[in-house]
């Protein structure tokens, strides 16, 4: 088999690991919802920015890359 398409299907097992994940695990770790994001809400404006969520999943993309890159 083409070693491209290894890694695609590889990525979409990934994603969908970590979508079956995020879905079920969200009660037990609310990404996107963390002490430290910043919301702020007026009359006609909200904005939102998960940097604490963005800061984990950076950390975690990392660690595997990290890993990934170990054992290979």
């Amino acid at each position: 088999m083409n070693p491209i398409a290894k890694l695609l299907i590889l990525m979409g097992v990934v994603l969908i690991v970590i979508g079956l994940i995020w879905q079920f695990g969200g009660r037990f770790l609310p990404l996107g919802r963390l002490p430290g994001d910043i919301a702020v809400e007026k009359e006609n404006v909200r904005f939102y920015f998960p940097i604490v969520t963005c800061i984990i999943i950076s950390i975690l993309l990392s660690l595997g890359s990290y890993l990934f890159r170990l054992f290979k």
